[in-house]
């Protein structure tokens, strides 16, 4: 008898399944798009990497896409990552040489007790030329690997980013302007594929309701 109200409790449990709450979660388009109040993080690499920061704040700033905070607590997003710059100087060595040789030679000779004869003829060329040469270059490289985080701490966007310099500008400059150029593409992208906010039943989209006429006291 236990056994058989166990089958139908078991059975009912089964036929009704437990519902859970649903966990809304934003897709990282929609995070990129909502973000507005966006703080820079310190970042990591080498000693440079404080004037990389500076050089990215200043590109964001003038996108006008974001407004750059330095309070942590108020953005709603946050850019982490790490910067490098190196300077080095390349070698190069290169080394021609021409050569031509020629030569030729010939030789008789007949000896007896009374008379004596003897033919030699020689003849010789030669071209040589050795030259070699070597230069130093000065090179610049900056590379830097940034991800954008919500509020949550996930990542909503992440880029990488290197150059040698620019014709007009250090290589430090081309990347913050290279990684503000990136992320103003995505985040506009973003925005464009954003749902359109939800709005009253009786407001048409492009047309502002007319103000309702005071009612009279």
């Amino acid at each position: 008898m236990k056994k058989l109200m166990f089958l139908l409790a078991l059975s009912w449990i089964l036929a009704f399944p437990i519902l859970s709450p649903a966990v809304e979660r934003k897709t990282s388009a929609s995070d990129l798009a909502s973000a507005k109040r966006v703080y820079v993080e310190q970042l990591g690499g080498g000693q440079s990497s404080d004037q990389m920061r500076d050089m990215i704040i200043s590109a964001l700033q003038n996108s006008g896409l974001f407004v750059i905070t330095e309070n942590q607590e108020t953005a709603d997003a946050i850019i982490r990552g790490s910067a490098d710059d190196k300077i080095f100087t390349e070698n190069h060595t290169t080394s021609d040489s021409i050569g031509l040789h020629t030569g030729s030679g010939s030789g008789s000779s007949s000896h007896n007790f009374s008379s004596g004869t003897s033919d030699h003829k020689s003849l010789s060329a030669g071209i040589s030329d050795n030259e070699s040469s070597h230069s130093e270059e000065r090179r610049h490289e900056a590379s830097a690997a940034l991800r954008m985080v919500n509020a949550d701490g996930d990542v909503i966007w992440s880029t990488t980013q290197e150059s040698g310099g620019g014709k007009f500008r250090g290589a430090m400059a081309d990347v913050a302007d290279k990684i503000t150029r990136q992320l103003s593409a995505d985040v506009k992208k973003a925005r464009t594929l954003a749902p359109a906010p939800d709005l009253p039943h009786n407001v048409t989209p492009g047309i502002t309701p007319a103000p309702r006429a005071a009612t009279p006291q």
